[in-house]
């Protein structure tokens, strides 16, 4: 198990108390008097400046002018966010995910190296539920170099894990108190790469990247977590695994993958709410794959495929994040170095069709998420230093931005939590 340095411990000991743990204590008082709901969070990873040296192959990684995971208070009727605290982190917590109960949150510490070998790491906090504060639990090995994507499995006792710059898939005992134990199986990605040209690449596009060696860039459960899907964009490749909840152990499914377009680079990946679709986006290729999902047999058969760009599109573009609306109603596609996000209307049988796109309002938007209710996107542009918020048609599914501004350093991720749900 690794453990944090004392210089690290004692920074994260200090920095809940430094700005905003007051704050939100205090709306949740007023709430608690006038009848209003209790807080809602926000949680936002960065990259920051990293205590390690940064890996020679992270081109895509800035020095970093995130401070760690920022703390938000979030306004549910203007989507406004109000800073509540930063826990300062320098190891680029670039990703977050929750535990079902909203107890706990793990970060994947991009460039954070554990010393004397190329393996990350990953941290487990607790979430003091009376003003969202965080609190450092433990930091364990990661399984791989450069870990960039973590989800929870539905039995809340593994954390999964894709080691991008290591090319590994792990899990992660989840133990009693919420904290992490070493990993209970890695798998390393092995065969052909890709090349660095998209086998659809926009026309006159120059955007490569990660085809020189395996690179896990995502890992998630299917909906009923049987089986573990994980997006090697070096591979080209969606591979499959089923899971035994018992021991945390991964074995190769029948087929074992799905092999994409040479060189389109699978990224991220999302089911919709009915289980039996799941949308793929390649971050080279530029566009997503339409898959009927068999929930028994854990495969994926392919349907459609379109871009993820506006009609008439050429030039360079990389894409980021993928998501479905709550309602199954519409697909939402991240463009970076575009700089937009797409809107797609989901037909009855599944197929896609272009709704329209709005511009970031920054630079190379990393990711987006949803807050609770729908009703509003937010955009983590990385290279602009600020999240952008947009309200969504429900109807329509087009996006209109708000005027907000939010001012972060590089941020990587935004989740939401909810003080008023039980924990």
């Amino acid at each position: 198990m690794i453990q944090p340095t004392h210089s690290r411990r004692s920074i994260l000991k200090a920095a809940p108390a430094l700005i905003g743990g007051g704050a939100v204590l205090a709306s949740i008082q007023k709430a608690q008097t006038s009848g209003a709901k209790p807080p809602l969070m926000a949680y936002v990873g960065t990259f920051s400046s990293p205590l390690h040296d940064v890996l020679p192959s992270q081109v895509d990684l800035p020095p970093g002018n995130g401070r760690g995971i920022h703390l938000f208070e979030v306004n549910r009727k203007t989507g406004e966010l109000s800073p509540r605290g930063v826990l300062e982190l320098g190891t680029s917590p670039s990703c977050l995910a929750f535990n079902s109960a909203g107890t706990h949150i793990y970060s994947a510490n991009e460039t954070d190296k554990v010393k004397g070998n190329d393996a990350g790491t990953i941290s487990s906090f607790s979430i003091n539920r009376a003003d969202g504060q965080l609190n450092l639990l433990n930091t364990v090995s990661s399984g791989g170099a450069g870990p960039t994507y973590v989800s929870v499995h539905p039995s809340g006792k593994f954390l999964l894990v894709a080691n991008y710059f290591g090319g590994s898939v792990a899990v992660l005992p989840i133990l009693s108190d919420g904290s992490l134990g070493p990993a209970s199986d890695v798998k390393k990605g092995t065969g052909k790469v890709g090349p660095t040209k998209a086998t659809n690449a926009p026309p006159g596009s120059f955007a490569f990247s990660g085809h020189d060696i395996p690179h896990a860039h995502m890992i998630e459960t299917d909906p009923a977590g049987r089986f573990v899907l994980s997006a090697d964009l070096g591979l080209d490749q969606i591979l499959i695994w089923n899971f035994d909840d018992r021991t945390g152990t991964l074995s190769a499914n029948n087929p074992p993958s799905f092999s994409l377009p040479p060189g389109d680079g699978p990224r991220h990946f999302s089911f919709h709410p009915n289980k039996a679709w799941l949308y793929s986006l390649q971050e080279e290729g530029s566009n997503i794959v339409l898959f009927d999902y068999d929930s028994v047999k854990g495969q994926l058969k392919p349907r459609q495929t379109l871009s993820s760009l506006p009609p008439g599109f050429a030039g360079s573009n990389f894409t980021s994040e993928i998501m479905v609306s709550g309602d199954g109603k519409f697909v939402y596609a991240a463009n970076r170095l575009h700089d937009g996000i797409a809107t797609f209307s989901v037909a009855e049988n599944g197929t896609l069709a272009f709704v329209g796109e709005e511009w970031t309002r920054g630079d190379y938007p990393r990711s987006f998420n949803f807050d609770p209710t729908g009703n509003f996107l937010y955009s983590c542009n990385q290279r602009a230093d600020n999240i952008t918020t947009f309200r969504i048609d429900r109807k329509s599914g087009k996006l209109t931005f708000t005027g907000q501004y939010t001012p972060v350093g590089n941020p990587s991720i935004i989740v939401f939590l909810d003080l008023g749900k039980a924990g």
